[in-house]
């Protein structure tokens, strides 16, 4: 007999600046691939993330992670590393990757994933930029 498997998400909210450029193109390719968002001087974003653990839920606990522990990972990698910060200029992992909403994903989803006792539990990242606008990552490649 197998155990019930669960979803368990928490959101939180992180505010960041940021320049969309690649330095694999030219000013004028950056300027038309991203518009307003290549400005110089950069632009913020209250981003809303949410991290999505699945798995079985324990039949001792009734959890599938102590919700806890996934704050106080999300608060390491999203308070401490990324709130009110410059990603181009703050955050190392972004000095050659370009800093769009679904290299943020990638990024909080392996950090996160780094300090999990059971990173399999991992199931997505989930990323509003905008209400309109939401990228989500899973951990996939090609």
């Amino acid at each position: 007999m197998g155990y019930p498997i669960a979803c368990l998400t928490r959101r939180e909210t992180i505010s960041t600046c940021h320049r969309l450029h690649s330095p694999h193109l030219s000013d004028e390719e950056n300027a038309e691939i991203y518009g307003k968002c290549n400005n110089y001087w950069g632009h913020g974003h209250n981003y809303t993330v949410e991290v999505t653990v699945r798995g079985s839920i324990d039949p001792k606990t009734g959890m599938v992670m102590n919700i806890s522990e996934l704050k106080e990972h999300m608060h390491k990698v999203l308070m401490d590393r990324l709130d009110h910060k410059n990603l181009d200029k703050d955050v190392p992992y972004f000095k050659n990757v370009v800093s769009t909403t679904e290299n943020l994903a990638v990024y909080i989803f392996d950090e996160i994933k780094k300090l999990m006792r059971d990173p399999s539990l991992l199931h997505k990242v989930k990323i509003w930029e905008t209400e309109k606008n939401i990228v989500t990552y899973s951990g996939d490649l090609l």
